[in-house]
């Protein structure tokens, strides 16, 4: 059903966290791989493991918010393996979650640019590679459970998901007669670095987070990055358009 030995696959974000598991998972499964981040050193560490699992990976930097360092990862991928079939636009940073009087419009501007532009600018110069190659595509974005949830504090992190959700609809109605397939996954609170950031998972503070959650747990990376692979095989093969909350049933409403 997966059917992705030797996809070449372009991992943005792919050093850590979700983006890593699903390089991980890409690579097991036969794929050639390549992970794109902005820090040299956590790429490197990141390549040194996932070359246990095989030598079809590389790692390149990249800032996905500088149209050029963009155009460039995608060239380079096709150089190194001669093609591109799909790409995981994970790369995304959390910003100031606070009152919208406290946040600073410099930290509005990093997340909009980084977390909306920069997966708009990598589907471009990646639907264009998709289109030169004549064979189609897959697109998965990471968006997020805040796309449609919220907190206080949230607003910039929320609008910069939700406008994610609205692009990938978008997307998959303009580029399905080509054969590209365009979908999301909204991940809930997984156990990622960008988690611990806000608290620890493990500690007395997370309890009610879990106590509350159907499945009384908190999500792993591995938890998203299966459904990412499934999403761009062909077991999803007439998906497209869709975003796909993971989140173990946290948002399910009602009293618990």
């Amino acid at each position: 059903m997966l059917n992705i030995k030797d996809k070449v696959v372009l991992i943005t974000g792919g050093s850590t966290g979700i983006g890593y598991a699903a390089a991980k998972i890409f690579l097991e499964n036969g794929s050639k791989v390549v992970i794109a981040g902005r820090s040299e050193t956590a790429g490197q560490n990141a390549l040194s493991s996932l070359r246990e699992i095989s030598r079809n990976v590389e790692f390149i930097s990249a800032d996905v918010s500088n149209p050029q360092h963009v155009k460039a990862l995608v060239s380079n991928t096709v150089e190194l393996f001669g093609r591109l079939d799909i790409a995981f636009n994970n790369a995304g940073v959390d910003g100031t979650f606070a009152s919208i009087t406290d946040i600073d419009d410099d930290d509005m501007g990093e997340v909009i640019d980084i977390n909306l532009k920069g997966v708009w600018l990598c589907c471009k110069y990646q639907v264009k590679q998709f289109k030169a190659q004549q064979s189609g595509g897959v697109l998965v974005n990471t968006s997020s459970w805040l796309a449609k949830g919220a907190f206080a504090g949230s607003s910039v992190y929320s609008a910069s998901k939700a406008a994610l959700d609205g692009m990938t609809r978008a997307l998959a109605t303009e580029l399905g007669p080509d054969g590209i397939r365009v979908n999301n996954v909204n991940p809930g609170y997984i156990k990622t670095p960008m988690l611990s950031r806000f608290f620890d998972p493990d500690s007395e503070e997370a309890l009610p987070i879990k106590a509350h959650a159907p499945m009384k747990r908190f999500g792993e990376a591995e938890d998203i990055a299966k459904s990412v692979v499934w999403l761009s095989s062909e077991g999803a093969s007439f998906i497209t358009g869709e975003t796909l909350l993971i989140d173990g049933g946290l948002a399910i409403g009602g009293q618990r």
